[in-house]
């Protein structure tokens, strides 16, 4: 059995763990083979005006794996990460990545905040912080 096929990421959570149903039928509707893209599980947060991390809960409970971060942290197949570095990053983009560093890590939703307060691309965000050595933490839907 490979690793994919036999983690448990339902686990993660107690055992009385509880996800409102709408959520639940909407990840079950939207999941395809197990998996789910980031945009799509933010998507029905905001449908739903529920957190993202509640969809990721409820992502986990259907023990589905989450794909395409917008960060291009992970879920990109063979690849594993699109995020390989940019060797010229703009001044602005570095100075707000190292204000809205905790500890020397960036959070995924600072990293947005980012993204759409300098009209970057979330991916270039990401890129940024491969360049600079800094790790992105928090994932909004709980993956890492």
């Amino acid at each position: 059995m490979s690793r994919r096929n036999s983690e448990n990421f339902r686990a993660k959570h107690p055992a009385d763990i509880k996800v409102d149903d709408k959520i639940m039928k909407h990840v079950a509707l939207k999941m395809i083979e197990g998996h789910m893209a980031c945009k799509t599980a933010h998507t029905i947060a905001s449908t739903l005006a529920v957190s993202p991390s509640q969809v990721g809960v409820s992502i986990d409970l259907h023990n589905g794996r989450i794909k395409a971060c917008q960060l291009g942290l992970f879920g990109y197949g063979k690849v594993k990460a699109i995020s390989q570095g940019n060797p010229a990053i703009e001044t602005e983009l570095k100075s707000a990545i190292q204000s809205a560093l905790v500890d020397g890590r960036l959070s995924c939703a600072a990293a947005w905040h980012i993204a759409d307060a300098t009209g970057i691309p979330r991916m270039e965000v990401g890129r940024a912080c491969e360049t600079l050595g800094i790790k992105i933490n928090q994932c909004q839907l709980g993956a890492f």
